[in-house]
């Protein structure tokens, strides 16, 4: 088991809006602190303060690459042709083999002027058929729904389009219609028979046909939602209150995180698997990413969990309090909210770890990864932040009135939500 503290050599890397040239501040345990110093006063002058949304821009090339552990690497690799690509493998690995390769012969005679004369009758391919993976460049904010009390959840899917805000004793459905107005009442509002329940934590399943929510109840609750919103099932918890759930990609397995343990239950047949132990102070939030799973809270203690041995994996130690835990789709990385607002970039197997700055001491940090991988939105407090993954090119930045407690991107990436004391605003991303 891996034990790993904060001060353990980390990549530090900056939020940025234009185009610059960047540099990798390695941390080691001799000289993190000087560097860390550094690195929060620079973020500090140019993040700290709210920023109005950037005009459209071209995004740029790789910034920055790992410099934690072994062999530098990146957190994605940037898109490169054949050639470039097996430059860089061999550049990387060998740079002997690379100048090995460059003396070799060429085993095959170039093609004749017929084959030239095929391939030059072949016409190029359309940008518009290209399918790249996009991300918005700025927001606008198209409605506001009045929930009426604290939203503490929020879920939007992204076939219909349909937004469930979730707070207490109720949750509210809305048609898109209701997304680009102000005063227009829900669809649905779906009342609990205990009118105390007071929903904190919500998941969409991946078909975007079911729901299912957790909080100040005795039950997790899962709803179907077409043709018309019902309760399907409630699972009995053995905690008073669940904090945060977590899907797996296949919606098979669910976990809902309660202080001091995990429960993890087979959605199919809706049977709790078992009632995992964690630390006490280390259960605010969960999420798993493929066969692990990963819980963090108080104790500012980061702890991953395989989900076939329950055995602890990997232990982190933070300075701050873990206030959110996301992972991309890819799930090969796990993305971790600190109270101070720092984001923590964890490998879900290497030993790879970046830190980002935002330095603004904070009380709400949601996190959520678009489907589609190419950026995430932050919310801190009453900002939210959507950065390009994984240039860390800030896309767009918001501000609210009052704190965000939750937010969700919709499936297709049109749609931002975010909740707040008595209601959810709507935000159209533009590309």
């Amino acid at each position: 088991m891996n034990r790993e503290k904060e001060g353990a050599s980390f990549s530090t890397l900056r939020i940025y809006d234009e185009p610059e040239e960047w540099r990798n501040v390695l941390e080691s345990s001799g000289i993190s602190s000087q560097h860390e110093h550094q690195a929060e006063s620079q973020a500090e002058g140019e993040c700290g303060m709210p920023q109005q949304p950037p005009a459209p821009q071209t995004p740029h090339g790789p910034v920055y690459q790992e410099t934690s552990s072994g062999t530098p690497q990146q957190w994605v690799l940037q898109p490169l042709d054949r050639s470039e690509l097996q430059a860089s493998w061999l550049s990387e690995a060998e740079p002997e083999a690379a100048a090995e390769l460059d003396r070799q012969p060429c085993p095959s005679p170039p093609p004749s002027e017929e084959v030239w004369s095929f391939l030059r009758a072949i016409p190029p391919v359309p940008d518009e058929v290209v399918v790249r993976h996009r991300a918005p460049r700025e927001s606008w904010k198209v409605g506001n729904v009045r929930h009426g009390k604290k939203v503490y959840a929020i879920a939007i899917s992204g076939s219909t389009h349909h937004v469930y805000t979730c707070g207490h004793g109720y949750i509210k459905v809305w048609d898109e219609s209701a997304l680009h107005a102000c005063n227009k009442a829900p669809q649905a509002q779906l009342d609990f028979q205990d009118h105390q329940s007071r929903v904190l934590a919500c998941k969409l399943l991946p078909d975007e046909q079911s729901l299912i929510t957790g909080g100040l109840s005795r039950n997790l609750t899962l709803w179907d939602l077409a043709p018309t919103p019902r309760i399907r099932a409630q699972l009995a918890s053995t905690g008073p209150m669940c904090y945060s759930l977590a899907l797996s990609s296949n919606a098979q397995i669910c976990l809902a995180c309660f202080k001091g343990f995990v429960e993890i239950w087979d959605l199919q047949n809706q049977i709790l698997i078992r009632k995992h132990e964690v630390p006490e102070y280390g259960s605010r939030c969960v999420d798993i990413a493929g066969n692990k799973f990963w819980t963090g809270g108080e104790d500012a203690s980061l702890y991953s969990w395989d989900l076939r041995s329950y055995q602890r994996v990997q232990e982190h130690h933070f300075r701050h309090e873990i206030l959110s835990i996301t992972h991309d789709p890819s799930e090969e990385w796990v993305l971790v909210g600190l109270r101070n607002s720092d984001i923590i970039i964890l490998h879900t197997h290497r030993r790879e770890k970046l830190k980002v700055f935002f330095n603004k001491y904070i009380h709400h940090h949601n996190l959520k990864f678009s489907s589609c991988g190419s950026y995430f939105v932050t919310t801190l407090d009453e900002s939210i932040h959507c950065l390009a993954a994984p240039s860390l090119q800030r896309l767009f930045q918001a501000e609210e009135s009052t704190d965000i407690l939750c937010c969700d991107v919709s499936s297709d990436n049109q749609y931002l939500v975010t909740g707040s004391k008595n209601s959810a605003t709507v935000y159209q991303l533009l590309y």
